[in-house]
């Protein structure tokens, strides 16, 4: 007897073709789909490409399971493509997996499985979704493999898509994975992972911000901390905050970009020991294993995907702006990343990094 239909996206690749294979042994009836978002049919590069659909669907031909390829480029272009776009242009360093996750993986993925009648959405990213013994709302929680850990890009998710998501390769560590897909199919257990932007995948993010919008982004000044002016810039979407490499001016000393002033046009660098801050705010904030932050909460936090979690505490100081605050001073404080709070195991929540400092608006307003 069939525990349900899922609708699983398949990318070609050994995680999404191992998640497959194990839903099939536990007796689910599955679905594959490639989601074609960012190329045009029959291009080779970028997300769902002709590469990729080759080899979902020869996977899914093992199988024995039905596929199908869908074509979701118009929620890519709205949810992912123009937010990246739009935030660099605002001065922030966006992270597009998790709009794309929320957005597009979810939500066009939901959508198509209730168009059909399916009981369940399923992807081949390494976490495991369980609910939290205490609050026993759905929460993402660490995969068994540490080193593949995804949870990061997944704190948007809602309870909603939570309750109809299943991840069995959490469960697994890598190498167990690949043995595994060793059986299904040899060329893909060997297929390398993928690190880049799937839209960029030359990570020339300048040069594709460019080509986008159709014009060259204007020079500016570099300035330090007081407004000195220390040289000239190429343009504010080449910079993020933190880096040091590919300034493209030497300053006697080592220099970093503490911030971009969109209104002026400048970057603004410091030394190595000003980029520390304790506190981080965060709004777009999205509760998962808690229904809601309350002051004094305490959780681990991450402020980027390769960033070690620290001890934090928490606070509420809008309707959607919070306040945390690290233990220990942390590095490079990056406007547009992602602030995910951790439960133990359990992802907390988080929200979208607005900076280290209140903003102005709100800074008024808590001094009214």
């Amino acid at each position: 007897m069939s525990k349900g239909k899922v609708i699983i996206g398949m990318s070609g690749g050994v995680d999404s073709s191992t998640a497959a294979y194990l839903l099939k042994e536990e007796g689910y009836e599955v679905i594959g789909v490639t989601m074609g978002m960012w190329q045009e049919p029959g291009e080779t590069e970028g997300c769902g490409n002709l590469s990729a659909v080759k080899d979902a669907s020869r996977v899914a031909e093992k199988l024995g399971i039905e596929f199908h390829v869908l074509d979701f480029r118009k929620e890519f272009r709205e949810n992912v493509v123009d937010y990246f776009i739009n935030s660099y242009e605002r001065g922030m360093t966006p992270n597009p997996c998790i709009a794309c996750n929320r957005h597009v993986k979810w939500a066009a993925l939901l959508d198509y499985a209730n168009k059909i009648g399916a009981d369940y959405i399923a992807t081949g990213h390494y976490a495991r979704i369980e609910k939290h013994p205490v609050t026993g709302r759905y929460s993402i929680k660490a995969s068994v493999t540490a080193a593949k850990d995804q949870t990061y890009a997944l704190y948007r998710l809602t309870q909603e898509q939570l309750e109809r998501t299943l991840m069995p390769v959490g469960f697994y560590e890598k190498d167990e994975i690949r043995k595994i897909a060793a059986n299904i199919d040899d060329f893909i257990a060997k297929k390398s992972d993928s690190q880049d932007i799937c839209f960029i995948p030359d990570g020339d993010y300048g040069a594709f911000l460019e080509r986008e919008r159709g014009k060259n982004h204007c020079p500016g000044n570099f300035v330090d901390m007081e407004g000195n002016v220390l040289g000239q810039h190429k343009g504010l979407i080449y910079y993020t905050v933190g880096q040091r490499k590919g300034l493209g001016i030497a300053f006697g000393k080592p220099m970093y970009v503490y911030g971009l002033d969109v209104d002026k046009n400048e970057v603004i660098l410091c030394d190595n020991e000003t980029l520390f801050s304790r506190t981080v705010y965060a709004n777009q904030i999205n509760c998962m294993s808690v229904p809601e932050f309350t002051d004094g909460m305490r959780f681990r936090g991450k402020i980027r995907y390769s960033h070690k979690m620290a001890d934090c505490t928490v606070r509420m100081v809008g309707e959607d702006l919070l306040e945390c605050t690290f233990d220990e001073p942390q590095r490079a404080i990056t406007p547009g990343q992602a602030l995910v709070l951790y439960d133990g195991e359990y992802v907390a929540g988080g929200g979208t990094i607005l900076g280290a400092k209140l903003p102005i608006h709100q800074r008024k307003n808590e001094a009214e």
